[in-house]
């Protein structure tokens, strides 16, 4: 059987899920499990790339040069709102036995370049639960730094996702990039609505 190109790879989620470690503690409520394959997250950086709209929302009151999932392929952004759901969220709930899955807030490739963005200042996500995937790790500095924790990504591979509680317990950085292009996957995950 042939390679699957990037199109197959993307709009198939072919070749996507590694399972190959349990989810573990890194912190304080930070916790670390495979996700992606590297080469599923080469596929969706040059999906990103070939989109071109990383920019900055003007609404975002911490603006990244950033690309929605859903942008790239709304079949991509249902394929992982249903993966997360299906694989991660029952490892989540194992150690945070109170929160309910109700899909993405949203979920995008955030680019870090030097002479465009090159850090992202300390701040909290507004949403029930945050992560994060590294998609490619050939740069220097751009670490995602949680200072209250004493904890960076720096150490975490390629392809696996670093997940926390939102809002304020930690809140959260990108250090400044020396060199090289940084690839990151942003997923918030949705706040659960309360009818009274």
């Amino acid at each position: 059987m042939n390679e699957p190109d990037d199109l197959q790879r993307v709009l198939g989620y072919v070749d996507a899920i590694d399972d190959s470690v349990a989810m573990h503690a890194v912190g304080p409520d930070l916790y670390v499990a495979s996700f992606w394959t590297p080469q599923f997250c080469t596929a969706v950086i040059r999906a990103a790339e070939a989109v071109g709209a990383f920019e900055p929302q003007p609404d975002d009151p911490v603006p990244g040069h950033e690309v929605s999932l859903a942008v790239i392929s709304p079949r991509l952004f249902e394929c992982v709102q249903a993966d997360i759901g299906q694989r991660l969220w029952p490892q989540l709930r194992s150690v945070w036995p109170y929160i309910d899955y109700h899909g993405l807030r949203d979920v995008f490739v955030i680019r870090y370049a030097l002479g465009e963005q090159e850090s992202l200042r300390i701040h909290h996500d507004v949403a029930q639960v945050s992560a994060s995937i590294k998609l490619n790790d050939d740069y220097e500095g751009a670490e995602l730094e949680f200072p209250l924790q004493g904890v960076t990504n720096a150490a975490v591979p390629i392809g696996s996702v670093l997940a926390w509680p939102s809002l304020v317990t930690h809140p959260h950085q990108t250090n400044l990039l020396r060199a090289g292009v940084k690839y990151a996957l942003t997923v918030w995950c949705e706040l659960p609505t309360y009818i009274e």
